[in-house]
């Protein structure tokens, strides 16, 4: 089983830190509304503005930051920290959030980039620096908008790609279980409301630029709500054939058969992401679960697939390591940095 090493935490350290502050090319998220509107990405996104666009600028942040917390010893972590000092400040977090003032943006990087967002300002904040209080007001604004937007999502989108309702949530809900208990009731609430009745999953997937699997994220999403024992009898109903690796779509990684062509390269990451769901799943289920061992084997070989292929092609290279870290870092105990 690969888990994150020194060796494993730099090369994914030197892969973001080439990107994090690289403003081109630069996919912009934005509605304009006139002729003013027309700027650079540095000038609407002050910190945020590199690794291709807004989400996987937030998570690569997030990635080196957690590198730091890790493995503090390595050479990149004084690295992390300076750049970290420079671009995550009070001053430059006003700029982002003067973004979210201007008109049409309700739906800026929903609700994908909102989930990261709070998982960098968590990751942050578990640092002896001033990044997690500077990076709060966003934070705070951006859990703002999930109060908003929840209530009204009449049906979850279980897509996967950044749309996808339960992935973001696993994030956000982790961010808020020691900062917003409010938004923590609410989510359970949803997710209960949505998935609690989910059952024979038929796990019609990867669609042509997957990044995330519908099916495992869903269960992720559950096993954070629910306790473990309602957990398990929810899961044995949505996937109850796992121990003899079925749904076989699951099982299987996905082909990737263009690392140039942005959506494609999509496919790379869903095998990352399933690695981390399959881990974070079995976790929860507990070694006694009849399936952990099928779950374990279908972790590894998703990221034999993917993680040698992080930095095949800009397309990928901008954001699959965050991924690769997530699937990896969870048999990693946990420190404060």
């Amino acid at each position: 089983m690969t888990t994150l090493t020194p060796d494993l935490a730099a090369r994914f350290a030197a892969v973001t830190l080439d990107h994090v502050g690289r403003e081109y090319p630069y996919k912009l998220d934005q509605i304009l509304i006139g002729p003013h509107d027309v700027t650079a990405p540095a000038t609407l996104h002050p910190i945020f503005h590199g690794s291709f666009d807004w989400h996987s600028c937030v998570h690569g942040w997030w990635q080196l930051l957690t590198i730091r917390r890790l493995f503090p010893d390595l050479p990149a972590a004084a690295t992390i920290a300076a750049r970290a000092d420079a671009m995550l400040t009070p001053a430059l977090v006003a700029g982002e959030l003067a973004y979210l003032d201007r008109p049409m943006t309700a739906g800026f990087e929903r609700p994908y980039g909102w989930a990261w967002l709070l998982a960098l300002q968590a990751e942050a904040a578990r640092h002896d620096a001033p990044w997690g209080d500077a990076l709060a007001p966003l934070a705070a604004a951006f859990a703002e908008r999930l109060r908003g937007y929840l209530p009204k999502l009449t049906y979850p989108i279980r897509v996967g790609t950044h749309s996808n309702t339960a992935f973001a949530l696993v994030h956000a809900r982790d961010w808020a279980v020691t900062r917003d208990p409010a938004l923590v009731a609410l989510i359970d609430d949803r997710a209960r409301v949505w998935f609690g009745g989910d059952h024979g999953c038929q796990a019609w997937e990867p669609s042509g630029d997957d990044f995330l699997s519908s099916a495992l994220t869903e269960a992720l999403l559950m096993s954070r709500v629910l306790p473990a024992s309602d957990f398990a009898a929810w899961f044995d109903a949505f996937l109850p054939d796992v121990a003899q690796g079925r749904p076989a779509t699951l099982f299987a990684p996905a082909h990737v058969s263009d690392r140039s062509d942005g959506k494609i390269a999509h496919l790379d990451g869903l095998n990352l992401s399933r690695a981390w769901c399959w881990r974070a799943i079995a976790a929860a289920l507990g070694p006694a679960h009849p399936a952990v061992a099928a779950m374990a084997d279908a972790a590894d070989r998703h990221l034999d697939a993917g993680l040698p292929h992080l930095d095949d092609d800009y397309m990928g290279g901008h954001w699959l390591a965050s991924f690769a870290l997530l699937a990896t870092a969870c048999c990693v105990p946990e420190r404060n940095g």
